[in-house]
């Protein structure tokens, strides 16, 4: 019960800003295209709009004076009794009328949901200079990464700090570079400005290779998600878009491929993984040329597919809870303009190849911080963690982390109860020396110093789909 009161605290703070939502719009298509050859064309204000002055206002200021959109989903979730909130300029589902949040997250680790992720922006590069550009502003390695493969990343600042995190996705074919990725609801308007401005200066520079960039607004976005994912994504018989049987169970953890589903005019792309932990799928479904709702037709049959006993819908509650839990950040909070991808615990998204060469922005600053000082390197001073607390009482976003004699070593960035384990678990950063699993320090949570473990994260194993041998 505690849990369960625990949660709808934080469901409360969630929807803070509903009473002053501004006036809904719909999502419009908007594409840019810019090339390192061409002028650069005007901004629109439907595109590019004021830079966010406080990343941490970002993600969890959930009204906007800018005005709120609705997704494609907006009118079925409402039918289905969602409890819409300001999200990220998008309303958007906390939960649903038929389970609480815990049971929806409870429900998630032991069947499946569906998310509506179609408030995330999907861009797209294309032209013989796409992986080069990606390459001067993330960590990552196009060139490098296997066609139909995917890898979390990062845009960065010239300083290392990160703009944004982000999926890539290589979707290249023979000559012709492409590239698709996924960017934050609640970094908007920053990344689009990053980005445009980012394809300047590369034009400025005389490099070389022209560019199409492409947003896709139009398009929605679902993730299933759950053991029975793939059980249920069967259930529609998908095809390749040559219209070819395929299983599912071809496709392993950070792999996507173009399928047909739902008698979807259009192949969808469904790329295996999420933001749980758990095994599932995030589908990209295009816009219809008929005027048909694509999402809509795809979210009402995976429903069909699974039955009540098997796939539920859920809502931003549940999704928190579970990213907590599978150790993942979340922009605004975990990881910031402020932070570098080693101290955020994310050294891993840097490419082996780019560890030497560098390159990227800020790549000066992230690939000293690799090294220690007795190494030749400058460290870092904090680093991210994951926290168990010892105590009934959650430790909540700016909560202190001291030592043993009381002094300040660090700062909680996201707490909750963690329905899984019936405990209480946090991240946040930690002064390093500190950060290692098993050390004991103490959060202050109203005003009390409450005892807590650094732990490794994810709290709860994940559970990616690797191949019917991967655990052989």
């Amino acid at each position: 019960m505690a849990t369960r009161r625990a949660i709808s605290r934080a469901a409360t703070r969630i929807q803070h800003a509903r009473a002053t939502v501004p006036t809904v719009h719909s999502v419009k298509r908007t594409r840019t295209f810019v090339t390192a050859h061409q002028p650069r064309p005007a901004r629109q204000s439907a595109l590019i709009c004021k830079r966010q002055e406080d990343a941490h206002q970002q993600t969890r200021n959930y009204a906007s004076s800018a005005g709120v959109s609705k997704t494609q989903l907006y009118d079925f979730h409402v039918s289905k009794g969602g409890k819409m909130v300001p999200f990220g300029g998008f309303l958007m589902p906390l939960q649903y009328s038929d389970l609480s949040i815990v049971d929806s997250h409870h429900w998630t680790r032991e069947k499946a949901s569906i998310f509506d992720v179609s408030h995330m922006l999907q861009h797209e590069l294309t032209g013989p200079g796409a992986a080069n550009f990606l390459a001067s502003i993330t960590p990552s390695s196009p060139k490098t990464t296997k066609p139909f493969h995917s890898g979390l990343s990062a845009l960065l600042h010239p300083t290392g700090g990160i703009v944004d995190d982000t999926i890539i996705t290589n979707l290249s074919s023979g000559w012709k570079e492409r590239y698709y990725f996924v960017t934050n609801a609640g970094c908007r308007d920053k990344d689009l400005a990053f980005i445009q401005d980012s394809i300047h200066k590369w034009r400025e520079d005389g490099q070389n290779g022209e560019i199409q960039w492409t947003t896709f607004t139009d398009y929605g976005l679902v993730a299933l998600q759950g053991p029975l994912s793939a059980e249920i994504l069967k259930s529609l018989k998908p095809t390749t878009a040559e219209k070819e049987p395929f299983s599912v169970d071809e496709l392993h953890f950070g792999q996507c491929k173009y399928l047909h589903l739902a008698d979807i005019d259009q192949p969808c792309l469904v790329s295996r993984g999420g933001y749980t932990g758990e095994d599932g799928f995030e589908i990209s479904v295009p816009s219809s040329s008929s005027g048909a709702n694509n999402t809509l037709k795809l979210t009402e049959a995976l429903l069909q597919a699974g039955g009540e006993s098997k796939v539920r819908l859920a809502g931003l509650g549940a999704r928190d809870s579970l990213r907590l839990e599978a150790g993942m950040c979340l922009y605004g909070h975990d990881i910031d303009d402020t932070t570098t991808p080693v101290e955020a615990g994310l050294s891993w998204i840097i490419a082996k190849d780019r560890r030497e060469a560098g390159g990227f922005n800020g790549s000066d600053t992230i690939l000293s911080q690799l090294k220690s000082k007795k190494d030749g390197g400058s460290g870092v001073t904090r680093r991210r963690v994951g926290l168990i607390i010892n105590d009934k009482a959650p430790a909540r976003e700016g909560a202190t982390i001291t030592n043993e004699d009381g002094e300040e070593i660090g700062t909680i960035t996201s707490g909750c109860p963690s329905p899984t384990l019936g405990k209480n678990i946090a991240m946040g950063y930690i002064k390093s020396g500190m950060h290692k699993a098993g050390t004991e320090v103490s959060v202050v949570v109203r005003n009390k110093a409450r005892k807590a473990t650094v732990s490794k994260m994810p709290f709860v194993p994940s559970k990616y789909w690797k191949g019917l041998s991967a655990g052989l």
